[in-house]
């Protein structure tokens, strides 16, 4: 069971940027600062496929609404993610089913994007593009710098993820009413365009 803090810790962070975890991982591997990290993850050719991804995530992810379709897009990619680095890693230390370690990671990436699609709704409810930008540039440093707290770390870098996870809970509960005005708004505009859409000119 060694591996399952880290396991949970990997799930949590692919929840939020699943492409940067896989990227750090490779890294950290590929330089030798770790031997937990799969020889599939520090394939040359990965780490360029999502070198690029990280990079396509990190322009979208600051911009206004864009970052709410991104997200929509990747409530299946971030949790899928989060299992296969889950399993590659219980696998690679032999000490967790690669099952059981899935559905870990994949459960708490689901539950990590769940909180970061929302947080990120209530965001979008603000006219200014300046808080999108902080949000996602602390996200991606969170990211960054649990992940490496975690090669080191492990067990305490868990338990930093479980608060930050329970934090985005309670966070989301408070701004249940921003998102769902956000929602409506969303509604409304949609309506407004079908009815521009038919008016006759």
């Amino acid at each position: 069971m060694s591996v399952l803090p880290l396991v949970f810790t990997s799930g949590w962070a692919s929840g939020i940027n699943a492409y940067a975890v896989v990227l750090l991982f490779g890294v950290f591997g590929a330089t030798g600062l770790t031997d937990e990290v799969p020889e599939s993850l520090q394939r040359t050719d990965v780490l360029v496929v999502v070198g690029a991804l990280f990079v396509c995530e990190a322009v979208a992810d600051k911009i206004p609404y864009v970052d709410s379709i991104w997200d929509t897009a990747h409530t299946v990619i971030r949790p899928v993610s989060g299992a296969v680095v889950a399993a590659l890693l219980a696998g690679q230390s032999g000490s967790l089913p690669e099952i059981a370690a899935g559905a870990v990671g994949g459960s708490t990436a689901l539950m990590s994007h769940l909180v970061k699609a929302g947080t990120r709704m209530a965001v979008n409810t603000s006219p200014e593009p300046f808080s999108n930008i902080a949000v996602s540039t602390a996200e991606d440093l969170g990211v960054a710098g649990i992940i490496t707290f975690a090669i080191f770390h492990p067990l305490a870098a868990a338990i930093v993820a479980g608060g930050l996870l329970l934090l985005g809970i309670v966070i989301i509960v408070f701004l249940a009413a921003k998102i769902r005005n956000f929602r409506r708004r969303k509604a409304e505009r949609r309506a407004r365009r079908r009815v521009a859409a038919t008016w006759p000119d």
